[in-house]
């Protein structure tokens, strides 16, 4: 075999493995350990619902009555906002919809912003959402039943997307990437969370800096201190989805800039701490699917090489079924049938990944942020 073939079949080889081999690799896995114990529902620690709004009036009222009407007692609950230089008139309504604390704050990105409403905040438990994202009425009971567990320092709960008849494929995806953290979290911990539903113990909270984010930094981080984060998939909460797959691209595009930080620059590649099974899973799961375009290109231009050379017609099946997917790919912008619009997500998503990698490159990235088009 040539060093040519050598390099293609690689980086197939990594490809599937980190789509398809590593998700059925854990699932197994997680099948044969133990069962987790069933959760203390009935503590219920005073804690603080802090939820960053930027421009957010539309939907700000909604979200604070959404967690006025938790199952959780009332004065045990304090619900913060954090308006991030709102320029419309995000405070006055959260205030007239009755959260506990309102910071009117200058535009300084929303980690910094969460940063603040912690410092205001006086719950032992921090449990954080998205102006957008609407709970269920137990979600806070069962995200909070994690914490009996002292070894569980985060836990993230369920989203599900809503108004899913447009061309983005999102929601396929998070009920892939949710099986995914089901089986992390039953095995050791998960490797992300999500923005939508989560907590974190007032001790454990860290001030990342304004180009980090909490839900891909907090999981690894707590690991290397010595702690959980699990995922709790009975706890929910429902947002809209982004109608359409040039919106999602560019949310993603811009939340990879986030990522790609974190990843390079927040010390994720750093095995310190993680211990063998974490770090294949932060191996398999973050950074091989990070590196999916180049492998992506590896491949696709390693297999023209080998069919010029007059391979076998192995490789130019393979060249073809390369081509398939990106033709697929053009072709789901005006026809819609969901394996073509399948294949156009996949693509652009990686399209996203090596976007966002560009625009770090060139110059980092930037703590702005802006609600998604569709999404309020």
């Amino acid at each position: 075999m040539t060093a040519l073939a050598v390099v293609f079949w690689v980086s197939v080889a990594l490809l599937v493995y980190a789509q398809v081999g590593y998700p059925l690799l854990l699932i197994a896995a997680s099948r044969l350990a133990p069962a987790p114990g069933a959760p203390d529902a009935a503590a219920t620690p005073r804690t603080s619902l802090i939820v960053a709004a930027h421009d957010e009036a539309g939907v700000i009222a909604a979200k604070v009555a959404n967690a006025r009407a938790l199952d959780w007692p009332r004065e045990l609950l304090e619900v913060v906002v954090c308006s991030d230089g709102s320029a419309d008139d995000t405070v006055a309504r959260a205030r007239s919809a009755g959260a506990d604390i309102v910071l009117d704050l200058p535009r300084m990105g929303k980690i910094a912003a969460q940063d603040r409403g912690v410092a205001a905040s006086h719950g032992e438990l921090l449990a954080f959402s998205d102006a957008n994202a609407l709970w269920e009425p137990d979600a806070l009971a069962r995200l909070a039943a994690a914490f009996a567990d002292p070894r569980v320092h985060y836990a993230c709960g369920q989203v599900r997307f809503e108004g899913s008849g447009g061309d983005n494929q999102e929601g396929l995806y998070w009920r892939y990437e949710m099986a995914i953290q089901e089986a992390e979290s039953r095995l050791r911990s998960i490797t992300s969370g999500n923005g939508a539903i989560y907590a974190v113990r007032r001790e454990s909270y860290m001030v990342l800096g304004e180009l980090m984010d909490h839900d891909l930094s907090f999981p690894f981080s707590m690991v290397k201190r010595g702690r959980r984060a699990v995922y709790v998939p009975a706890a929910r909460a429902r947002e809209k989805m982004v109608p359409t797959l040039s919106g999602e691209l560019e949310r993603k595009r811009r939340m990879m800039g986030y990522i790609w930080a974190i990843t390079l620059e927040g010390g994720m590649l750093s095995p310190r701490g993680y211990g063998p099974l974490y770090g294949w899973m932060i191996l398999s799961h973050r950074v091989l699917r990070y590196a999916a375009p180049a492998l992506h290109l590896i491949a696709l231009a390693t297999s023209i090489a080998l069919v010029a050379l007059g391979r076998s017609p192995l490789y130019i099946a393979l060249l073809a079924a390369q081509l398939a997917l990106v033709a697929g790919a053009l072709a789901g912008a005006r026809l819609r049938v969901r394996a073509l619009l399948v294949a156009r997500y996949y693509v652009l998503m990686q399209t996203a990944m090596a976007g966002g990698l560009w625009d770090y490159a060139r110059h980092g990235k930037e703590p702005g942020w802006e609600s998604p088009e569709g999404t309020r």
